[in-house]
């Protein structure tokens, strides 16, 4: 079977030398790096005023419990613990912000050693990923987070003479981590199309295969929100729910992707296929 001139030159870039791919290892890493510090650097300088941010799914949730959203109230317990959470509020939105370029370079680094067709298979992943990430964080901000908070806010008790005053007044720090665990927890699980489809197109994984795991995939939906989320129905739902919507369009991209791969590869045995009738017709007898 012939090799053809472009697939010849695309089987050479990919045989560079070894050292050549440590030195281009580097320069990505650096990039990577380089890239997070400075939004490591930036959101800290913000770090105030994206925590501020971050505490207005809070307020909303005062309102919905009908309390005063002006009088919302947040302490740390030891000298040093909002300067660290501020650290970790810099670390994680740095993280978030700069992902698109590491992305960007693990994708520079791998290119080279693919086809031309397996990389341009390869970017609407790259697009889709942050797309997703930032659907599932919009989702907790918006709607999930004033969720929970006001179910923890439900749980205060007025002080009469009979009950004593509890009150709801959180950490900044234990804010920070629930807010940050919801945020990662739901941008993983909008990922799952896109690692399902990648699987799919290497060939590991099927859309049957998905389809006859359906009711496991429900049932863990299910048990994994228990895990994630407060112990209550509304907020077992809110992941639970987005989770199967997002196992379904998993389903449907996997078959979309299969009959694509069919599609060309039909194309591909008609096309050898025409090509050998080509190469079988005799000459025609000279006069």
């Amino acid at each position: 079977m012939s090799v053809s001139d472009k697939e010849r030159e695309e089987i050479e870039k990919s045989s560079a030398p070894l050292i050549e791919h440590l030195i281009e290892l580097r320069r990505r890493l650096i990039w990577s790096l380089g890239g997070f510090f400075v939004a490591f650097l930036v959101c800290f300088f913000f770090a105030k005023r994206l925590f501020n941010l971050l505490v207005i799914p809070f307020k909303w949730a005062t309102q919905w419990a009908g309390l005063d959203p002006h009088k919302v109230e947040l302490i740390y317990t030891a000298p040093q613990e909002f300067f660290f959470t501020q650290v970790k509020l810099a670390m994680f939105g740095g993280m978030v912000i700069a992902f698109p370029l590491i992305a960007t370079q693990i994708y520079k680094f791998i290119a080279p050693g693919l086809y031309k067709n397996e990389r341009s298979a390869f970017l609407p992943f790259l697009i889709a990923s942050p797309i997703l990430f930032l659907m599932g964080a919009s989702l907790v901000y918006f709607f999930f987070t004033p969720m929970v908070m006001w179910f923890f806010l439900a749980m205060q008790q007025v002080g009469t003479d009979d009950q004593v005053q509890i009150s709801l007044l959180p950490k900044v720090s234990e804010y920070l981590s629930l807010i940050m665990t919801l945020i990662f927890s739901f941008g993983l699980v909008f990922q799952l199309p896109v690692v399902t489809s990648l699987l799919t197109r290497v060939g590991l994984l099927s859309s049957q295969a998905l389809a006859d795991k359906r009711k496991w995939a429900i049932v863990l939906s299910f048990v994994v929100a228990a895990v994630l989320t407060p112990p209550d129905p509304l907020s077992q739902c809110g992941l639970a729910v987005p989770t199967i919507i997002l196992y379904e369009v998993a389903i449907w991209s996997s078959r979309m992707i299969e009959r694509s791969q069919a599609r060309d590869r039909l194309a591909r045995e008609q096309q050898d296929a025409g090509g050998s009738v080509a190469g079988n017709t005799p000459d025609a007898p000279s006069t």
